[in-house]
């Protein structure tokens, strides 16, 4: 099945078709950093990251580009308040992001371009936007003319007449036209700004993206996407904008995702309905927050729910504790062995097989349908319990272990995708604890066989003092990290 996508341009389902083949190019919208983090903030760049992932799964080579707003109003206001260069507040909040997504699984993007590092590029847009009879000029700020671009409203879906009569914008007796919207701000007394052929000023918030999304990626990019609510104006105003400048085709499929609400609401700062990922990460981990934003499909919205998040957590350790399982008994080696014959497999076995072969199936099948995250967390999951069904067993000649080698190697790679749980190398640190628990085990097992019941019962103990739990296993005795 090939790869369909929901295009919000045309309001349906699309064969993904790519500017270049075995290519994709990806730019999505990213934070104004003036603030930590909040869980819907989180959801487009989990959104992504997994979109991102599947792409690669597929064979394509993926360029991805995710900006940073640093310089904006909320950012003048911050850097006021605190008595701080804007810059400093700026890199100060990107480097929380990072640290903050970094905390939930995401894969850095190939290039994060930031606004002050673009000046020249904006400012020769403008000027080219302003050649070409899109824009005017008023006492130093500059007006995109929304009239003279026929396809104005053709993303949100409406027309002009009715974006105007449907908006709140501020009003501005020097517009030509109540939607127009500035490209370049003239610069107020004591705000940062920059030297242009209009006086001293800084760029519209709109402009960034089509500049940055053109430099980087080039006319007519494969994907772009954010949240539902740059829909209009922000995204109607980036093609407005692109398309103007360039002549073509700015986007071939816009992608946006659905609001995290919080009370009936959307969560948003402004609303003070939030929870930032760091409080989120401080009950839960951050495999479950990933978890609970993959379990609704992206274009649905979700309501934040902290029994929710409680729920995802203990899926999330389902998925490490299968990993954990499959680890104490085929080691961490990734190498497959020989497939052995249908006919030489145990009734288990066959099961095992088939059931993870289906897995891989559904899970395309589900992703292939619109990144459809929601299906492929539960096909991930049913792969789970299969396993852990296996397992309950003592893993019997060399077969079934063929064919548990390659059933981890179907889980690992969906958990890979989802980028919920994966193989990983592991260093000598890491080695060297696992080995001191195995001796622990060991010193256990031979209490137990010693009739030393208080001495086995206090090891154990002792060891869930610490976050490691012994379960009783058919291979014998395994560990867990709470």
């Amino acid at each position: 099945m090939s790869l369909r996508i929901y295009n919000t341009l045309t309001k349906g389902k699309e064969e993904f078709r790519p500017r270049e083949a075995n290519k994709a190019s990806i730019y999505v919208c990213g934070v104004t950093p003036y603030n930590y983090c909040h869980v819907g903030n989180a959801r487009p760049y989990v959104v992504w990251d997994v979109f991102r992932r599947y792409l690669e799964y597929k064979g394509y080579e993926v360029h991805h580009v995710q900006n940073f707003t640093d310089v904006d109003d909320k950012i003048l206001a911050r850097a006021a308040e605190e008595d701080k260069r804007p810059a400093e507040v700026a890199g100060k909040f990107i480097e929380e992001y990072f640290a903050d997504l970094d905390g939930l699984g995401v894969k850095r993007a190939h290039v994060y371009p930031k606004v002050t590092d673009h000046i020249p590029d904006i400012i020769r847009m403008v000027q080219g936007l302003l050649e070409k009879g899109y824009a005017y000029q008023v006492n130093g700020d500059i007006f995109y003319d929304v009239s003279q671009f026929k396809d104005y409203g053709k993303l949100s879906g409406r027309s002009l007449e009715e974006l105007r009569a449907g908006a709140r914008v501020e009003v501005d007796e020097r517009k030509n036209n109540p939607m127009d919207f500035a490209l370049w701000k003239k610069a107020k007394p004591g705000e940062i700004s920059w030297n242009s052929p209009w006086g001293q000023g800084r760029p519209g918030w709109h402009i960034e993206c089509s500049v940055m999304a053109l430099k980087y990626l080039g006319e007519n990019i494969d994907f772009h996407g954010g949240g539902v609510d740059l829909v209009f104006p922000h995204h109607e105003n980036e093609i407005a904008q692109a398309e103007a400048f360039t002549g073509q085709t700015f986007v071939r499929y816009w992608l946006h995702n659905g609001f995290v609400n919080f009370s009936g609401e959307k969560m948003a700062k402004s609303l003070g309905n939030v929870v930032s990922i760091r409080e989120a990460r401080q009950q839960y981990s951050g495999m479950a927050v990933r978890l609970y934003l993959l379990s609704t499909h992206y274009r649905s919205p979700i309501d934040f729910d902290l029994e929710k998040l409680a729920a995802a957590q203990k899926g999330w350790e389902r998925l490490q504790n299968a990993q954990e399982a499959l680890e104490q008994v085929l080691g961490k080696t990734t190498e497959e062995l020989p497939a052995p014959p249908q006919e030489e497999l145990s009734e288990r076995g066959q099961k095992l097989i088939k059931g993870a072969q289906e897995a891989q199936a559904r899970f395309e099948e589900a992703m292939d349908d619109d990144f459809n995250t929601a299906l492929a967390v539960g096909v991930l999951f049913d792969l789970t319990r299969e396993i852990n069904s296996f397992l309950r067993k003592p893993v019997a000649s060399q077969e079934e272990k063929a064919v548990l080698v390659r059933a981890r190697k179907i889980f690992q790679t969906i958990s890979d995708v989802l980028g919920l749980v994966s193989a990983t190398e592991v260093g000598d640190e890491e080695k060297l604890v696992d080995s001191l628990i195995q001796i622990i085990i060991e010193i256990r097992q031979k209490a137990r066989q010693d009739k030393d019941y208080a001495r086995a019962d206090e090891i154990r103990d002792r060891l869930a003092q610490l976050g490691i739990v012994l379960e009783d296993a058919p291979q014998g005795v395994r560990y867990r990290r709470k």
